[in-house]
């Protein structure tokens, strides 16, 4: 299996679809999908 990770420029764009009202449902899936597959943030 392939790990695959999403870009973090694409998780953050992804992000803002699913933080505005006025994003259709089906963009909102994949967004989702897309946030789901980031690498998560490293906390200092």
């Amino acid at each position: 299996m392939v790990n695959k990770t999403t870009s973090p420029k694409v998780a953050h764009d992804a992000g803002k679809l699913l933080s505005n009202p006025k994003t259709p449902a089906k963009v909102k899936e994949v967004a989702g999908s897309a946030v789901s597959q980031a690498k998560p943030k490293k906390h200092k």
